[in-house]
């Protein structure tokens, strides 16, 4: 009896995820395969009948009679070559050909029938007409008598069905052929020098190749915090055509070149862009497996007498294999799956997620657009199994890691190389930010430089130069969100860690794997499967959330609890278990176990998993971006707006802003942790005591 309210608590938790994420997951991959296909005559005809049988007798009989009475010779012509294939004739005459040779055939063909064929195609012919050119206002006038599907299949002539017809589309239509080759060769190029400095930089922060490590890890990790379309924005204020240093410098001062011509639009500058904004989550993995190998391997290669090179591609890169595998997995998915940076710099080159952002925004075609989201991720997972295969029968574990990282000197060719490249790094990411803040005070870049604050009040804006982002409401609007999604976010991520690793009720694993589903698929899926998933869901239109701020709040923070889930359980590994037991004996309940004992030992998890649910809400972009509407617009996508259509000091202010706001929660988390109130306190000394 004990165990039942534990089972009870992971039933309802389990229910949420199957309901906000494996459900719209499950939902993008049917309707990836979900395909129309026009009705049979006899399909509509049946349809037809049906509704036809709806109405009242005297509404029918004087519906159809004046819808007959109306008929135009082409459209006659239709019906009769329908009405033929009905009575089972065959159409003889060509359906191509001009419409008068049509119609004089089709007289003829029904001149020839015989009286019992005559008969039959008399009592069709009123059906066929309408069942071809009457249909959608035979649906609409008996709407209220028709469930939703039924109105649908009316109205369009078409049945739903599944096939691979939106995946065949990607390797037969020349647009999305062009649009896959494009992404695929931008992800490699993207993909392999992202993992080249992520390397590089790991290296030196963890073997002393550079002065400050921490300065170097924590300025690398600074655009983690930013909205993805931040770098190409300032990018382009830096090296677009009216850029300061291209057009500024190089072209009118310097005469060397035509900013026009030679500026970052196109290939090189979305290769730019995707290298600064995926480096921080590559830098992370690289990090975090260089730190953890065991010096004393290194050290005792070389004190077998290998070289610094030997030491470096014998034992110190193989041992990073792993990392490496991640990394590449990781830049190619995100590069797979980026639409902001080339959609703002590279206007030019069509790519795949560009091309599903323009079918689901302007032409609602999900079924597209959920193949095309499910292509992006072939490709990432062929390079997994690929990477995978070729180092299966490799041991990468150096046994304890206590001995702490290798002592060997960098040699000083690596070393300066290290340097730069760090250098170069947080050299060009604090001008990018240093840009963003001049942007958002100068009315025009590049034309009228002139000191102004328009962009944050939205004050004396030149009506020229506006759009329908003006101020930085927007930005507002995106920390109630933020404020919302997040403590609810880092609590349920808790609980979920609580009742997979002290609970442990049958499935906790498949719990446990369904909070990870979105850490594994790119954040698009995310977006369009909380479409076709809530649009409808479970077939009642009075549980639809699209269009809502609800389904914003659930989205960013399914679509991120996974951070706080992995935290938890892992601080909840190393904690004692007899603390738990110890207040169930002395007769707690289960939420009082957890409120009152665990949750304040595990106060650093939940600070942690609020903290990225709540940075994730103010500057995610792949997956809200198909889901905000009017009313409830977030900072990201409508810094993404702004840039594309060249707004660039309101994008500017916005980011600004944004960036001001999450450093002051991420001061405010950090303070509370070190200085917080009292349950913070208690939760340290009984963190201690465990």
């Amino acid at each position: 009896m004990r165990r039942i309210p534990g089972y009870v608590a992971s039933l309802a938790v389990a229910l949420l995820l199957f309901v906000f994420i494996a459900y719209p997951i499950g939902s993008v991959l049917v309707e990836s395969f979900s395909v129309e296909g026009p009705m049979s005559v006899f399909e509509l005809r049946a349809l037809t009948q049906d509704a036809l049988e709806k109405l009242e007798p005297a509404t029918r009989e004087k519906t159809v009679g004046r819808w007959l009475k109306r008929a135009k010779p082409r459209p006659r012509m239709a019906a009769e070559a329908a009405a033929l294939e009905l009575i089972g004739e065959t159409v003889t005459w060509d359906r191509k050909a001009p419409f008068d040779e049509q119609i004089a055939a089709a007289k003829t063909a029904i001149g020839g029938l015989t009286a019992e064929k005559r008969v039959a195609f008399e009592a069709q012919y009123p059906i066929a007409y309408v069942m071809l050119h009457k249909r959608i206002p035979l649906a609409f006038k008996i709407k209220d008598r028709l469930s939703a599907d039924q109105f649908e299949s009316l109205r369009t002539g078409a049945h739903a069905g599944y096939g691979i017809k939106h995946y065949l589309d990607v390797v037969v239509e020349d647009r999305l052929i062009n649009a896959f080759k494009n992404s695929l060769i931008l992800a490699f190029t993207s993909c392999l020098a992202t993992t080249i400095l992520a390397f590089i930089l790991a290296y030196g922060v963890n073997r002393g190749g550079v002065r400050w490590p921490n300065f170097v890890r924590y300025a690398t990790l600074v655009p983690l915090v930013s909205p993805p379309v931040l770098i190409a924005t300032a990018a382009i204020l830096l090296f677009g055509r009216n850029g300061a240093f291209t057009n500024g410098i190089l072209d009118k001062q310097l005469h060397w070149i035509d900013a026009d011509v030679t500026n970052l639009y196109g290939f090189s500058g979305v290769v730019l862009a995707q290298i600064l904004s995926f480096l921080p989550p590559a830098f992370i993995i690289m990090d975090n497996v260089l730190s953890k190998h065991d010096g004393r391997v290194e050290e005792a290669a070389a004190s077998q007498g290998a070289s610094p090179g030997q030491v470096f591609t014998r034992v110190t890169l193989p041992l990073a294999q792993p990392g490496i595998i991640k990394t590449v997995i990781l830049s190619f998915i995100l590069s797979m799956t980026d639409f902001g940076n080339p959609l703002v710099i590279g206007r030019d080159i069509p790519v795949l997620a560009g091309v599903l952002y323009d079918e689901i925004i302007g032409f609602q075609n999900t079924e597209l657009s959920a193949a095309l989201a499910m292509w992006m991720i072939v490709p990432a997972l062929s390079i997994y199994f690929l990477l995978e295969g070729i180092g299966r029968r490799k041991r990468f574990h150096t046994g304890s890691a206590t001995g702490g990282p290798p002592e060997l000197p960098v040699p000083a060719p690596a070393r300066a190389l290290i340097s730069t490249v760090a250098g170069a790094n947080i050299g060009l990411i604090v001008i990018l930010y240093g840009t963003i803040v001049a942007g958002s005070f100068v009315r025009i870049w590049g034309i009228d430089n002139t000191f102004t604050t328009a962009w944050y009040t939205a004050d004396e804006v030149s009506a020229a130069f506006t759009s329908e982002w003006v101020g930085v409401e927007v930005v507002w609007k995106s920390m109630v969100v933020a404020f919302i999604g997040g403590p609810i976010g880092g609590f349920l991520a808790m609980v979920v860690a609580y009742l997979v690793e002290r609970v442990r009720p049958a499935g906790a694993n498949l719990i446990s794997f369904v909070a990870l589903l979105p850490a594994i698929l790119p954040g698009v899926i995310f977006g369009i499967g909380y479409i076709v998933a809530f649009n409808l869901p479970f077939g009642q239109k009075e549980l639809a959330l699209t269009g809502t701020q609800s389904i914003l709040v659930l989205n960013l923070m399914f679509g991120h609890i996974y951070v706080g889930v992995l935290v938890g359980r892992a601080v909840l590994q190393r904690l004692d278990a007899s603390v738990d037991e110890a207040a169930e004996i002395l007769g707690a309940t289960l939420a009082q176990r957890f409120t009152r004992v665990v949750l304040p030992m595990m106060r650093h998890a939940a600070l942690l998993g609020m903290l990225y649910v709540f940075v994730e809400t103010m500057t995610s972009l792949s997956a809200i971006v198909f889901l905000v509407s009017p009313g409830n617009e977030l900072a990201a996508v409508a810094i993404f707006d702004t840039a594309s259509k060249n707004h660039y000091g309101v994008a500017c202010a916005m980011s600004v802003t944004m960036l001001l706001i999450v450093f002051a929660v991420m001061g405010s988390m950090w303070w509370m942790e070190h200085h917080g109130p009292a349950w913070a306190r208690f939760g340290a000394k009984a963190a201690g005591r465990a």
